[in-house]
């Protein structure tokens, strides 16, 4: 009689498991269809849509060929918007690569519509219907506003045109099923904040560049909340290691002790290097941050920046961004 009960349970559970992931395998993420809406390309538009690209939401960084045997990896010439296949040692489940968003029609982007882009770009839906891999940070586009993300399309369909086919992102199991419960369709208009309201607009430009992705260490796959901004997550590219700063206001660990005007200095500084050429990368400089880009935001929104930073929950992290590696680790 135990014996049949015992057979029994074993062959519920391996029904439920095998219905669990034929749920899995079968579901389809979230979609909606994609608007018919043509972007008009105007002055304005690209102006705003190369500054969200290059600098604020660091789109180069991410699809463009890049040299990291420099500080801040600066985007080589002739290489933005070609795309990139990250580095394994980054830790990601599986081979991840960003593809060529400029609009060559074979290996681009060039044969989607502007919808299409928009709804991969809030959505995490690709042309084919597929979920993205979130490190496309979606989650924080979902919030860009109608106009921002009509910027970023016109001012992608303003670059030059490069062939350059990238593979496909193939990512481990059961990943490659999970994340398709990640996008979610924009249901309705989205309008950016007051920018006369500093700590909204602040918020709005922090969630675009997705601060808390890098400043924010993970547990399981998923951001830790309870060390939200805190610091501390790793990222290792070839021989070299950084570790992501405490920004929240912990006045000891974190930003809290800087003022307004050293927050922005440390990234206004940073333009020369922008401009002209970062020295070569070691331990004591390697970073992920996309210095270079976020060297080029003004002024008041890395005020606007600041100030929502120091509205977060203080994170008392004491971290440091360029430890010494001992040899063979």
């Amino acid at each position: 009689m135990f014996r049949k009960i015992v057979v029994y349970a074993v062959g519920v559970i391996c029904l439920v498991a095998g219905g669990g992931l034929g749920y899995l395998v079968l579901r389809k993420p979230a979609a909606a269809a994609p608007s018919s809406i043509r972007v008009e390309m105007t002055p304005a538009r690209l102006d705003r849509g190369k500054y969200i690209f290059e600098a604020l939401a660091d789109c180069a960084g991410c699809h463009s060929e890049r040299d990291f045997n420099k500080f801040g990896a600066p985007v080589v010439a002739g290489g933005l918007g070609k795309g990139m296949i990250f580095p394994p040692e980054l830790g990601f489940p599986g081979k991840v690569a960003a593809p060529n968003i400029t609009p060559d029609v074979e290996t681009g982007i060039g044969g989607w519509s502007d919808g299409e882009k928009i709804r991969a770009i809030r959505e995490g839906i690709g042309r084919d219907g597929r979920a993205l891999f979130p490190l496309m940070p979606y989650r924080f586009f979902h919030q860009m506003s109608d106009e921002d993300v009509y910027s970023v399309v016109a001012y992608l369909n303003s670059l030059a045109p490069l062939k350059r086919a990238q593979p496909r992102t193939e990512l481990d199991f059961p990943v490659n099923l999970l994340i398709r419960s990640a996008p979610q369709p924009v249901s309705g208009p989205v309008s950016a904040p007051d920018r006369a309201g500093q700590l909204k607009y602040g918020e709005y430009l922090a969630t675009m560049a997705a601060c808390v992705e890098c400043h924010t260490t993970m547990e399981k796959g998923q951001l830790d909340e309870s060390k939200r901004f805190g610091g501390g997550r790793e990222f290792r590219v070839g021989a070299f290691l950084a570790v992501s700063a405490n920004i929240s206001p912990d006045p000891e660990t974190g930003i809290g002790a800087w003022s307004e005007e050293r927050f922005v200095s440390k990234f206004v500084n940073y333009r020369n290097f922008a401009l002209g050429t970062p020295p070569q990368v070691s331990q004591a400089n390697f970073t992920l941050m996309p210095w270079l880009g976020y060297s080029q935001l003004t002024e008041p929104d890395l005020k606007a920046i600041y100030a929502y930073l120091r509205t977060v929950a203080p994170r008392s992290n004491q971290v440091e961004p360029h430890p010494a590696l001992v040899p063979g680790n």
